[in-house]
């Protein structure tokens, strides 16, 4: 099975997944005892935060190894290619500290 296959396969069971689940996580509860523990509200920030730093991870670990072959084939090149790319991995890292702070705000 092909790389793009498995992603696709990936996303679908995601999406499906978030589709079932999301609207049970976010629901309102019938009453004040039931807002207490919420179990669905773990659950969904805990993917949350899962699936934003897998691909965080993946993000980061693909600019980095583009970035240091560009590198290895032109070092002269050294000065042109780290700048861009540590602006490149904060922008990503910031994408998991917004996943973290939207699953903060599921849970309280």
């Amino acid at each position: 099975m092909s790389l793009s296959k498995k992603i696709a396969l990936f996303a679908t069971n995601a999406l499906i997944f978030f589709v079932c689940f999301a609207p049970a996580a976010f629901a309102q509860a019938a009453n004040a005892a039931a807002t207490a523990i919420d179990p669905m509200r773990y659950l969904a920030a805990g993917l949350a935060i899962g699936i934003a730093a897998c691909g965080c991870g993946i993000g980061q670990g693909r600019a980095a190894a583009g970035a240091l072959e560009g590198i290895a084939r032109n070092p002269q090149a050294y000065s042109k290619i780290f700048t861009p790319m540590i602006i490149a991995l904060a922008l990503i890292e910031s994408l998991s500290i917004y996943a973290l702070l939207i699953a903060l705000l599921s849970i309280f």
